[in-house]
């Protein structure tokens, strides 16, 4: 089975059509996303509509999805996040906020090898940043390979017999990840919407669960037309001015 693998879209049309593009129907054969489908981007019923359509195996809740449809106060959210999150309130149809409160919380099961959260295995809202992080993510693992997003940043932490390490994404396209035997690992695929790794191309993954690995994938896509997207909404002019910077 040939997973394509999405998470944190945040509302971001154009990249979600980029990689959709880039990986086109009959490359794979299902569909898994990770949570934020909404939040900081200018189309969020668009983009809910088209994962809607996309009749994904998985979909799981993401923290910005919580609050965008009511489940969740965006206390915890910083100003322009909160600011952000309930414009996408105001903005969602009544049909995607139902969408998005009927998504289940993480971590799900994919078959008999994969799970996937928004956070952390351990908790829907926690971060994985670093080798620490995914310390405490593996002793909570229910499946050797784990899909995890909410940093929006792309890395495969690997745990073996005798050590814990982190693999970075290789300059160019596409960076295969291959799964050995006797070995856990937490994959974050980066974001589609918002990358913040420095690099401002759309991010997603394919996973191949016959093959035994994942490729953590990159595609440009028009951030001039997303960035005019956001200010043409009337959202914070800084979230239009960080997708050039992927950060």
């Amino acid at each position: 089975m040939r997973y394509l693998v999405l998470t944190d879209l945040h509302a971001n049309l154009h990249a979600l059509e980029a990689v959709l593009a880039a990986a086109p129907a009959g490359t794979y054969d299902r569909v898994v996303i990770l949570g934020d489908l909404v939040g900081y981007g200018a189309a969020p019923n668009e983009v809910v509509e088209r994962v809607r359509a996309l009749d994904p195996l998985v979909v799981i809740r993401g923290n910005h999805d919580k609050v965008a449809c009511g489940v969740d106060s965006p206390d915890e959210f910083n100003a322009i996040a909160r600011q952000a999150v309930l414009w996408t309130h105001r903005t969602l149809t009544a049909g995607n906020q139902e969408y998005l409160r009927s998504l289940p919380a993480g971590p799900r099961l994919v078959g008999d090898r994969i799970e996937v959260c928004h956070g952390s295995p351990a908790d829907e809202d926690e971060y994985i940043f670093d080798g620490a992080d995914a310390a405490i993510a593996f002793d909570a693992v229910a499946r050797p390979v784990c899909l995890f997003g909410h940093t929006h940043l792309p890395v495969a932490f690997v745990r073996g017999r005798r050590r814990l390490e982190a693999r970075l994404p290789e300059e160019g396209d596409i960076t295969l990840v291959t799964f050995e035997p006797d070995h856990l690992y937490l994959v974050n695929p980066g974001s589609v919407g918002q990358p913040r790794d420095g690099d401002p191309r759309a991010a997603f993954a394919i996973l191949d669960d016959e093959a035994g690995g994942i490729e953590l994938r990159r595609v440009v896509y028009p951030v001039d037309a997303a960035q005019q997207a956001i200010r043409d909404a009337g959202l914070p002019p800084v979230l239009a001015t960080r997708l050039a910077a992927g950060r």
